[in-house]
């Protein structure tokens, strides 16, 4: 199911920077009408609504509270195309002693924002045509990083409920999109001292591309093609 960006109605979670920063960026390039930015901090958005004008609306989104997400779903209520890209990330093993709580804080958000998007975002998507849900997932939802543990089970988890998602969602014509980048250049990732990442840009770039070819999963970066040529095979058989 291939999908043009021109002329559309995005909105993207965490696009005040990093990876989301970027992503919109890369929608207004490829000339979508408008694109919500959807953070916590509707201020922190003002440098990309004084270079884009009203083409960017900041909007008031946190993963977490689901009253804020259902508020903002019946605010862009003209969207077809949603990319969750907001998350979380700790530097917690499986034997650190607030592995529990880590694990919990990061499953709020990089879980259950994404069922939380889902279920707000899907009739919207419906109404609108169907559209495209893109859930920026990672190389971590398939290979387990051991001190990042509690972040890369969260990530997998994510994964899993984007498979299901893709079902859930073709019945009523929405395309859903898993992004797979490999470590990447971004705050998030200074504050787990990645010392080899790919520029958000080049995120941006995947998504972009996947969205115009339908490609269910994408990965991005050096690191997660060499991951994603090993998966292929069992990707394409099993899940796609």
């Amino acid at each position: 199911m291939t999908y043009e960006i021109r002329n559309q109605v995005a909105l993207v979670t965490g696009a005040n920077r990093g990876i989301g920063k970027a992503i919109l960026e890369a929608f207004m390039e490829a000339g979508a009408a408008k694109v919500y930015a959807a953070v916590r901090k509707p201020e922190s958005v003002t440098a990309l609504t004084e270079a884009y004008g009203d083409r960017v609306v900041p909007l008031e989104l946190d993963l977490t509270k689901p009253e804020i997400i259902n508020k903002a779903a019946e605010v862009a209520s003209d969207v077809s195309l949603v990319v969750n890209n907001a998350g979380v990330l700790t530097s917690t093993s499986a034997l650190s002693a607030d592995a529990i709580e880590a694990l919990e804080y990061e499953i709020n958000t990089n879980v259950y924002g994404l069922i939380r998007v889902a279920q707000a975002f899907a009739p919207v998507l419906k109404r609108n045509g169907g559209g495209v849900l893109v859930q920026v997932n990672s190389i971590a939802s398939l290979k387990n990083v051991p001190e990042f543990t509690t972040y890369c089970a969260s990530k997998a988890a994510a994964y899993s409920v984007t498979q299901a998602l893709k079902q859930i969602l073709e019945e009523q014509g929405t395309a859903v999109i898993s992004i797979h980048p490999g470590p990447t250049a971004t705050d998030m990732g200074d504050d787990a001292g990645f010392e080899v990442a790919d520029p958000p840009e080049l995120v941006a770039s995947a998504v972009v591309a996947a969205i115009k070819s339908g490609q269910f999963h994408q990965f991005a970066g050096s690191m997660a093609e060499n991951l994603g040529a090993a998966y292929r095979s069992f990707a394409e058989e099993m899940i796609e």
